[in-house]
């Protein structure tokens, strides 16, 4: 029922700017014998990697319980797992993933990782799951994102703002959906990140809606002639083949 980008990243698609903090505990020493998770992750598109990530995260979380680094990333690379795992396993994945968000929340309020990948995880499952799911998650989806909104509009090239706009397109009306809001969500968040392959669909999808054909497959175009992010091109490619998919195009 309510996506926030395969929705989410899948608005996700954050930047590297956050990943960092003061309080952050030292990432070990990477060695060959235990990796490392941000490289694995970087690696995502092969789901043996990005499950590599998610362990390494979580030993470490568990061996530093006050990690907020680690709490977020553990919530990103579940989100992606959680995207793309086989349905009998989705559930649990996303809400590991709701989990550890809230704790890198706790860690650090003040930030907004932890906030968004909450968010984003409670989106996936949402979407995944149906009605109820929905509507058990609908308004904390919102809040969630209305808090990073707060704290640091530009955070992760506008994907607060994309995840509102998807929040608006996909909550029926009865519930507090509207187009309209979607569109003008969507459009903030290309301020931030003008070539965004997610913005771009998700605001393809609100203009097909609002029966604005022409513009809406202007934005597909947009999705494909956009150039690739080497730090998202999973997430870039997946967007490119849905766009060529709506239009009929070929490779």
């Amino acid at each position: 029922m309510i996506s926030c980008i395969l929705a989410f990243y899948i608005a996700a698609f954050a930047v590297p700017g956050h990943a960092g903090t003061a309080a952050s505990l030292p990432a070990p020493r990477v060695t060959a014998q235990n990796g490392d998770p941000d490289a694995l992750y970087a690696k995502r598109d092969d789901l043996a990697s990005a499950r590599e990530a998610e362990r390494l995260w979580q030993e470490r979380l568990t061996a530093h319980p006050q990690d907020f680094e680690a709490a977020w990333k553990l919530a990103r690379t579940r989100y992606w797992l959680g995207g793309h795992a086989p349905e009998a396993d989705r559930k649990k994945i996303l809400d590991d993933g709701i989990a550890a968000a809230k704790t890198a929340a706790g860690l650090r309020p003040e930030r907004p990782e932890g906030h968004f990948w909450l968010a984003a995880n409670m989106g996936a499952l949402a979407e995944s799951f149906g009605l109820r799911q929905g509507i058990k998650y609908r308004g904390q989806i919102k809040d969630a994102l209305l808090t990073v909104l707060k704290i640091d509009p530009a955070f992760q090239e506008g994907s607060a703002d994309r995840a509102l706009g998807r929040w608006y397109y996909k909550v029926p009306g009865l519930f507090g959906g509207s187009k309209q809001k979607s569109e003008a969500h969507l459009r903030q968040s290309l301020t931030y990140a003008p070539q965004s392959t997610a913005s771009h669909f998700f605001l393809a999808e609100t203009l097909f809606d609002l029966g604005r054909d022409a513009e809406a497959r202007a934005e597909l175009q947009k999705v494909i002639d956009a150039p690739i992010d080497p730090d998202w091109a999973p997430e870039d490619r997946e967007f490119q083949a849905k766009a060529r998919a709506r239009l009929g195009a070929k490779r």
